[in-house]
């Protein structure tokens, strides 16, 4: 059998390199490229040992987890305690994500005869597995394994920063009550250009019980102002409170949004509320969230001043989602 050192070494030298930096993503942590690099090459070292005979005793469990404390310590340093704890965690992590998935793979292509023929019965009864994984397939499915690994985490943190910015929405109107989740969004600056009124957007399906029928559908469809041309032939007692706001959209011309003025809005977020009266609704005819995470878009001048700190039970949360799901 011929071992190619060198090639071993690159291949493991690559592997720690990115096993460090993914664990340096998923800390937020910006360390120096050298310090890394060292870290790496110290790993990659440590498999090389394996093919010297008189080293054999350094393969043990202790010498295999003061290893990885060093490469840690090397690439990271030592800020606190908690912090190190914390950087051993997810580089064990990420290492058991990315041994697990390559294994996986393995058996995923291997038929029946090819699993069988590696299983072995002891003289105990017991089994054994054997495990045969190719130098290059290992290589190929680890990068295929990271890849899918931050895909997902990359997903997870953007779900989390989405839900930090979501909020409750109650919006009274008359004796009327709608109740939504929204967003709160910073880019969001579309107003009344002549008495600057922010518009809160929603999804108009939220008030399809209130509006005149198969407005929701021409809403979708866009061109409302052709539906305040229709006000004289219906007859609806919000009529009063509707206005036409006009807008530019991404990558197209001006256009408008119908709008309604409610009596006020009132606002959770970030455990706090407001309140504000100067404020329009406006109609969108499709849905704001494909997955259905929010169904408003909160102006971020809604939120501004100090609000009122609230604390909510775990009923008043069930509570909130349910009357949400009715509407």
């Amino acid at each position: 059998m011929v071992v190619y050192i060198d090639l071993i070494f690159l291949a493991n030298l690559l592997i720690d390199f990115i096993l460090l930096a993914l664990t340096a993503w998923m800390r937020r942590l910006k360390p120096k490229w050298w310090r890394v690099s060292l870290s790496a090459a110290v790993g990659a070292m440590y498999v090389v040992m394996m093919f010297v005979p008189d080293l054999t005793f350094m393969f043990t469990f202790l010498i295999k987890f003061g290893l990885s404390l060093l490469m840690l310590w090397i690439a990271f340093g030592v800020v606190s305690l908690q912090s190190y704890l914390r950087n051993l965690a997810a580089f064990y992590m990420v290492n058991f994500a990315a041994a697990g998935g390559i294994i996986g793979f393995h058996y995923l292509l291997q038929n029946s005869g090819e699993l069988f023929s590696g299983i072995w019965y002891t003289a105990s009864g017991g089994l054994t597995f054997e495990l045969k994984v190719g130098f290059w397939f290992a290589c190929i499915a680890f990068f295929v394994v990271i890849l899918v690994f931050k895909g997902v985490q990359t997903n997870r943190r953007q779900v989390e920063n989405r839900e930090s910015l979501l909020g409750h929405v109650t919006v009274y109107i008359g004796d009327k009550t709608i109740m939504c989740t929204g967003l709160f969004d910073t880019g969001n600056q579309l107003s009344d250009p002549l008495s600057r009124t922010p518009v809160m957007v929603m999804e108009a399906s939220l008030w399809e019980s209130e509006l005149p029928p198969a407005w929701c559908e021409k809403l979708a469809e866009g061109e409302p102002d052709k539906l305040i041309m229709e006000l004289g032939e219906i007859d609806f007692e919000w009529q009063d409170r509707l206005r036409l706001v006009p807008y530019r959209g991404v990558n197209r011309g001006a256009a408008f949004m119908l709008a309604l003025k409610p009596d006020s809005v009132r606002i959770e977020l970030g455990g706090k509320e407001y309140f504000s009266t100067k404020v329009l609704i406006g109609f969108d005819g499709g849905k704001l969230s494909g997955e259905g995470a929010y169904r408003a878009i909160i102006h971020p001048s809604l939120t501004e001043g100090d609000g009122k700190v609230v604390e909510h039970s775990d009923s008043d949360t069930q509570n909130f989602g349910i009357q949400e799901n009715l509407l």
